[in-house]
């Protein structure tokens, strides 16, 4: 298994069990199933936002620890395979699979259920764009490039992050 250290803020704590709140030196981060295939368990990137860390191995699976608005703060398995990236905002994440697809949460992308995962890639209008090459996710916002080198954003708008004057375009 790779070797995580984490370092910052432990809030409640969640992350490092037995860890005060505030995290001054950076310690193993322990996963909770010790028992898991090591191969599986192999890490190939971390993403981590105010709410939610997100680790992605080298599988191609990711589990994401700190769910916002959860009250079961047990680590979720992303229930996606073929995952290439993982990328976290403020208030929401998306994950890019191999297959150029992207599937993302988060109350700015679907606000009646922030919880549950939308393939935003669907919604691109243009059928022949919507192969997603590259994303990233900001505070409040996701932005995809395409195999097309075009650039998409979703999200809030509130100051003009997406490239319009108006929330409502």
């Amino acid at each position: 298994m790779n070797d995580c250290l984490f370092f910052g803020y432990n809030q409640s704590p969640i992350l490092i069990p037995n860890e005060p709140n505030s995290i001054k030196r950076p310690i193993p981060f322990k996963f909770e199933n010790e028992n898991e295939n090591e191969n599986e368990n192999q890490i190939k990137k971390i993403a981590s936002g105010y709410y939610s860390t997100i680790f992605l191995f080298k599988n191609g699976k990711a589990i994401e620890y700190f769910v916002h608005n959860n009250p079961i703060q047990n680590p979720q398995e992303i229930p996606f395979e073929n995952i290439q990236k993982v990328t976290v905002g403020h208030e929401n994440l998306a994950i890019l699979t191999i297959e150029g697809n992207v599937f993302a949460k988060g109350i700015d992308i679907n606000s009646k259920n922030p919880n549950q995962f939308i393939n935003i890639s669907s919604l691109i209008e243009d059928t022949n764009d919507r192969i997603i090459q590259d994303i990233i996710s900001t505070s409040q916002s996701i932005y995809l490039l395409t195999s097309n080198q075009n650039a998409y954003g979703i999200g809030s708008n509130q100051f003009g992050q997406l490239g319009f004057d108006s929330e409502n375009t």
